[in-house]
């Protein structure tokens, strides 16, 4: 496959799910827990062999604290590559 080529579904043989976000009210996310999560996404349609997104979900969390209500929101994408990646371990 060409490096310009974009990978069908039946080139994939490998799948990360790399999670962006969190949902715990009593563990929320520092900013450089989040910006280490989206490099490694970034990592992952970047770097080579270059992933694509397969999938996304979504999940959301509403909690009530008082009288306020909270929303939080993770999206984990499928991140497909035609083989493993090496730094992958």
């Amino acid at each position: 496959m060409r490096e310009n080529e974009k990978a069908a579904l039946t080139d994939i043989h490998y799948i990360k799910l790399v999670p962006v976000g969190s949902i715990n009210p009593n563990n929320p996310l520092s900013d450089q827990s989040r910006a280490e999560q989206v490099k490694l996404l970034n990592r992952c349609l970047n770097d080579y062999p270059k992933g694509v997104i397969i999938g996304k979900d979504i999940t959301v969390g509403r909690y009530m604290l008082g009288e306020h209500e909270l929303t939080m929101e993770r999206i984990t994408y499928h991140v497909g590559f035609i083989r493993k990646p090496s730094w992958e371990d």
